[in-house]
């Protein structure tokens, strides 16, 4: 076990944390020990804030091709370390091998397109209403950024903030899920030092939210906030920023819908189903959560999906053949299950009843869903899905449509243009035609409507969410005042 996974990563230094509380971070599918933390307190965050605002100041004037050199580095260290971190991701995280690689690949994806944000962080000049002046508009470092980060795919979207935020010149603090707080955090913490970000630039506190409460979020330094988890806990980031006036990026739950309608190839529909429902065991906000078909293809798309579910293999992640591994905590499994059996009671039936082995649940498939059941109402973030017959495209939009959220989803149609022009009506803020939910690309905006978020990941929106734009005008000649 590496050290460095006991301590807190403050001020660039690696020392212990001044709560009195001490995490025992565990594997999930086996429950060993996997390192032992004493956590970080009030007074750590407010150290890392401060170290993150000192070191800022430098990095805010280091050239951009500097900035963008030390960003191509931690991503050639990330590819690098690939199996170190795939086998923390396992180990940690309960992740697949599949899942683990996918969520390395998509990371250094996003790393490379921070690397050139340092050279797209462009000013305007712009003409004036007033003679002799212009009108300057600059993009700038928002300052600090405190970043908090979710279990699922701790490391990709971790970086899906922490990349570009030190890209574009802000200092950032760091609080991870403590359940995945190497492979959120920690190891994060090793690859930007060792590719050489000033000292005290980024912090990473391992910590207790029922200990710190909103300390991290109402600290008086982050400029911003970036979120993802629950919807319930972002409700609550947004509240404690309006107060603070601080902005916030929130990328929350998802209860993200495929449509199947009668034209659809259902061969193809039921592969991208299993798919996008199953990988890292549904743990996605991304993943399919329903799934509503018209009547026409009902039974045909049934039948091929079951026989896909029924093939994947689940169990012991360290296994290369294994696609279903444990969800992140038994608490999740007596959720799910609780969710299945309220759905069963209302009339759903299983089509495929998974079997549980300690925290891993096997695929499970519900028929005779409705909309109003809990396992369509509620995310389910684990490998169970509904199915949800229609009776016409029409009643599939609104069924589709029947949810607090909108992140992601999918439609299955037997031309593209039909299923563009049904995806146009779904409310969402990503979806995808012949495909599943489950898409995120390094230069493509990503983010939820409704309960699933507000603002936007990804390319040039990045740029935006983590920049302050600021207006100088500048008068050149002598202007005329009225008084």
């Amino acid at each position: 076990m590496n050290k460095k996974w006991n301590k807190q990563f403050i001020g660039g230094e690696w020392r212990e944390g001044n709560s009195e509380r001490v995490y025992v971070d565990q594997n999930p599918y086996n429950e060993e020990t996997i390192a032992e933390i004493r956590l970080a307190n009030e007074q750590d965050i407010d150290e890392a804030y401060q170290a993150a605002k000192e070191a800022q100041k430098e990095w805010e004037q280091v050239n951009a091709y500097q900035r963008q050199a030390i960003i191509e580095k931690a991503a050639q260290i990330v590819e690098r370390k690939r199996e170190e971190i795939v086998q923390i991701l396992v180990e940690e995280n309960g992740a697949s091998h599949t899942k683990a690689n996918i969520e390395i690949s998509g990371a250094i994806g996003i790393m490379k397109e921070a690397a050139t944000f340092p050279l797209r962080m462009h000013g305007k000049i712009m003409p004036s209403i007033i003679p002799g002046k212009e009108n300057r508009v600059y993009h700038n470092p928002a300052g600090v950024v405190g970043i908090i980060s979710p279990f699922n795919f701790p490391f990709h979207l971790t970086m899906r903030s922490l990349a570009p935020a030190l890209a574009t010149g802000n200092g950032v603090v760091l609080k991870p899920d403590l359940q995945t707080m190497i492979s959120g955090g920690l190891i994060l913490a090793e690859i930007f030092e060792e590719a050489g970000i000033p000292k005290g630039l980024l912090n990473v506190t391992v910590c207790s939210s029922s200990e710190i409460k909103d300390a991290f979020v109402e600290h008086p330094i982050p400029q911003i906030i970036s979120f993802t988890g629950s919807t319930e806990v972002g409700r609550h980031i947004g509240e404690v920023c309006g107060r603070n006036l601080k902005r916030v990026a929130l990328e929350l739950g998802g209860n993200n819908v495929m449509l199947v309608l009668k034209d659809a190839d259902v061969q193809r529909a039921a592969a991208s189903a299993a798919f996008g429902k199953f990988l890292n065991s549904g743990q996605i906000c991304m993943s399919l959560n329903r799934i509503v078909v018209e009547r026409p293809a009902y039974d045909a798309f049934i039948k091929a999906f079951v026989d896909r579910a029924s093939k994947i293999k689940y169990g012991d992640p360290k296994n290369d053949d294994v696609v279903v591994g444990p969800l992140i905590n038994n608490k999740q499994i007596e959720r799910i299950q609780r969710l299945i059996d309220q759905s069963i009671e209302k009339g759903a039936e299983y089509a495929l009843q998974g079997e549980v082995k300690g925290n891993v649940l096997a695929p499970t498939i519900l028929i005779n869903v409705t909309n109003d059941m809990p396992i369509a109402q509620e995310e389910i973030f684990g490998p169970a899905v509904g199915v949800i017959v229609v009776d016409s495209e029409e009643e599939a939009i609104r069924v589709a449509n029947d949810s607090d959220y909108g992140l992601s989803g999918a439609v299955h149609a037997g031309t593209t243009e039909h299923g563009v022009e049904v995806a146009k009506q779904i409310i969402t803020g990503m979806i995808h035609v012949n495909d599943q939910g489950v898409n995120d690309e390094p230069i493509v905006a990503f983010g939820g409507e409704k309960a699933s978020g507000l603002g936007r990941y990804g390319g040039e929106w990045a740029i935006h969410e983590f920049t302050t734009t600021k207006w100088i005008s500048v008068q050149t000649d002598p202007r005329e005042y009225p008084f």
